[in-house]
């Protein structure tokens, strides 16, 4: 036996958490979010933008995709050789998506905008039987 065969690593790193809907599992989903990324030795860039990310889409989880009992889930995948970072928030309530309001509006609605700003794409899609994960995909900034 060869003693010195080469070791397959993943060039993909994940992370997955239940947390309580309230506003502390909220704020806890962005401090997961931050010290995830750090040992992930994820760029700088990747993770400010994440943390702002995570704190809209977990708070909209919080305040519009809750069910009493039900819990959300956080989801990290950040991919090396991309060089894309994968954020997931899962809640229980699919028969209410996600709206973008008028950010000039007194209304919810605005933090989708910034979403919108700062990651290069997201989308909702059906978590059966009756909830949604609201994913946002982030790309290395381009160096200066």
């Amino acid at each position: 036996m060869d003693r010195h065969a080469p070791q397959l690593t993943s060039a993909v790193q994940t992370f997955s958490q239940l947390i309580s809907s309230t506003r502390r599992g909220a704020r806890l989903a962005r401090l997961l979010t931050l010290t995830e990324l750090y040992f992930w030795r994820a760029p700088q860039g990747v993770t400010e933008r994440a943390e702002q990310v995570v704190a809209e889409l977990a708070a909209n989880a919080v305040l519009h995709g809750v069910l009493p009992g039900r819990d959300f889930r956080l989801g990290l995948a950040l991919d090396a050789t991309a060089g894309e970072l994968r954020i997931e928030v899962t809640d229980a309530r699919g028969d209410r998506p996600p709206v973008t309001g008028d950010p000039g509006e007194t209304e919810g609605g605005r933090g989708l905008h910034l979403v919108t700003a700062l990651a290069d794409r997201w989308g909702v899609t059906p978590y059966p039987p009756g909830g949604k994960t609201v994913w946002a995909v982030l790309s290395e900034a381009p160096g200066p």
